[in-house]
């Protein structure tokens, strides 16, 4: 059998321990080009720009019915 714990941990152990579970925000700032929330230092998911050039060259899909 496993060794289980001899005594229950208390509450302040346990958060202790998770202190530096918790998720970070994301850094975003605004595409010059388009506006969109992007990465920064990282070319545009939107429009492809990366410092006023176009890095990347985005298709734009039609809609059709």
């Amino acid at each position: 059998m496993p060794p289980h714990p001899k005594r229950k941990l208390s509450k302040g152990r346990r958060d202790r321990r998770r202190a530096h579970d918790a998720l970070s925000v994301k850094n975003l700032v605004l595409c010059s080009n388009c506006g969109s929330m992007r990465l920064p230092h990282a070319v545009c998911p939107n429009c492809g720009h990366y410092q006023g050039r176009e890095i990347i060259e985005i298709k734009k899909e039609k809609k059709s019915k």
